[in-house]
C-alpha cells in the first residue's frame, strides 16, 4: 500500500467506537479507508449498524494528525505493515472477521507454504510441562513449523526459545507497541526472534499499556495459525481464551492432559473433557490430526546431542550444575566467582546450546 493509503488506515484504525469488524463493513461500503474518511456524514450514517454515536469518534482532522504522528513512528523504525486486503497480510487471518485492518511487523517474517501453529499455555509454567513444550517442538523440526506464542512469561517463551534452538521460524504477538518489550527480561531475545521470524502487532506506540490488550492480542496467535495448542493452564486464563478464539474460528486445538490434582492441568483437562480440544500425549498426535505431508512418515527419535563445544566459562558453570538439582541465578555466582550479569549472558548462551535449562524463579539445571 501507499504512504497515502497507510495513513489513511491508520486514521481509521485509530478512530473511537469504530472497531475492525465495523471498519471493515465501512471500507466495503466506501472502497477504501480514505473514502470512508472523506465522507460525508449524512451518507455513512445510512450503512446499517452505523449511528450517530459512533460517528461523533470520526473527525478527520484529529485522526489524521494522529496518523500522521504514528506513520513517523512507523518510517522511523523500519516497520513494515500490512493491509487486511494486501497480498502480504496473513492469510489465515484474512478468513477472521475481527482480524484487524491493519497488522504491524518487524524482523524476517515468512508465513508462505508454511504450516503455522500456535504454542500458549500457563506463565508459571512448570518443569514437566517445559520438557513437554521442549520435545514438541524438537519433534516436530522434520516438518519445519513456524512457531507462534505470545511472548510472554512461561509457556510462551518456553516455546520461542525452542524453536530458535532447532532452527525453526518463531513469530511473537505482542500486546503493545514496537516502542517497548514487555517483559522487560525477555529484550534479550528479541534480535534472535527477529532473525529468525520476527514480530507482530496490531497496536500502535502511542496506545496505552493495557492488559485487555493480551486478549485482544490473543486473537491474531490464534488467527495465524492453523492450531492452538495449550502445554499447561489453570482453570483460568489467557491460554483458555486462545484456545476458545481458535475454536470460533473453526481451527483444530490440542491440550496436554494432566493429573485431576494438578492445578496447572485443570484447564487442559477441561478444554478435553468439553470435547473443545484433541488430547495431545505425543508431539506426533499433532501432524496426524492435521494431516500434514509427513504424518505416515514417523520421524526417527531425536537424541541428545553427546558432544557441545563450551568454552572454559561455560565448562565451569555446567561442572558446577551438573551436580546439582535445580540453582538460583545469583547462587550460581557466588559460587562460580563471577557477577551475576556475566553468568546471566553465559547461561543464555548455553540454553541456546541446550546444555541448560531455565526454570521459574530464575532457577536452571544441566541437561
Amino acid at each position: 500500500m501507499t504512504e497515502t493509503d497507510l495513513l489513511y488506515a491508520l486514521a481509521l484504525q485509530s478512530t473511537p467506537k469504530i472497531g475492525d469488524i465495523l471498519a471493515k463493513k465501512l471500507i466495503a461500503n466506501c472502497g477504501s479507508p480514505e473514502a470512508v474518511i472523506n465522507e460525508s456524514p449524512k451518507k455513512l450514517i445510512k450503512i446499517d449498524g452505523i449511528g450517530a454515536s459512533v460517528l461523533s469518534g470520526l473527525r478527520k482532522d484529529v485522526q489524521l494528525k494522529k496518523a500522521e504522528k504514528e506513520l513517523r513512528f512507523i518510517k522511523d523504525n523500519n516497520i513494515k505493515s500490512s493491509y487486511f486486503e494486501d497480498a502480504n497480510y496473513p492469510e489465515k487471518l484474512k478468513h477472521c472477521i475481527d482480524g484487524p485492518i491493519l497488522l504491524f511487523e518487524t524482523g524476517t517474517i515468512n508465513l508462505k507454504q508454511k504450516h503455522i501453529i500456535s504454542i500458549v499455555g500457563a506463565r508459571k509454567i512448570t518443569s514437566q510441562g517445559i520438557a513437554f513444550c521442549e520435545t514438541l517442538v524438537e519433534s516436530l523440526k522434520p516438518y519445519n513449523p513456524i512457531i507462534v506464542s505470545g511472548f510472554a512469561y512461561g509457556a510462551d517463551i518456553t516455546a520461542h526459545k525452542a524453536a530458535l534452538k532447532h532452527g525453526l521460524q518463531t513469530v511473537a504477538c505482542l500486546a503493545h507497541g514496537f516502542n517497548r518489550i514487555y517483559p522487560d527480561v525477555h529484550k534479550k531475545y528479541v534480535s534472535d526472534v527477529d532473525a529468525h521470524g520476527g514480530f507482530f502487532s496490531e497496536f500502535w506506540s502511542s496506545s496505552d499499556f493495557d492488559r485487555k490488550h493480551f486478549l485482544r492480542r490473543n486473537r491474531i496467535i490464534a488467527g495465524i495459525s492453523e492450531a492452538t495448542i495449550v502445554i499447561e493452564s489453570a482453570k483460568k486464563g489467557g491460554s483458555l481464551v486462545t484456545a476458545d478464539i481458535a475454536n470460533s474460528y473453526n481451527r483444530d486445538v490440542f491440550a496436554v492432559p494432566g493429573r485431576t490434582t494438578d492445578i496447572q492441568s485443570v484447564g487442559c483437562n477441561n478444554l478435553i473433557k468439553q470435547q473443545k480440544a484433541h488430547i495431545l500425549t505425543t508431539p506426533l498426535d499433532v501432524p496426524y490430526i492435521l494431516n500434514w505431508d509427513l504424518e505416515l512418515k514417523q520421524p526417527k527419535a531425536i537424541q541428545k546431542q553427546l558432544f557441545v563445544n563450551l568454552d572454559d566459562v561455560e565448562t565451569l558453570i555446567y561442572n558446577y550444575l551438573s551436580n546439582k538439582d535445580q540453582v538460583a541465578l545469583d547462587k550460581i555466582a557466588i559460587n562460580c566467582n563471577m557477577p551475576t550479569f556475566k553468568v546471566a549472558r553465559v547461561l543464555l548462551a548455553m540454553e541456546l546450546k541446550g546444555v541448560v535449562r531455565p526454570l521459574p524463579g530464575k532457577l536452571f539445571e544441566a541437561l
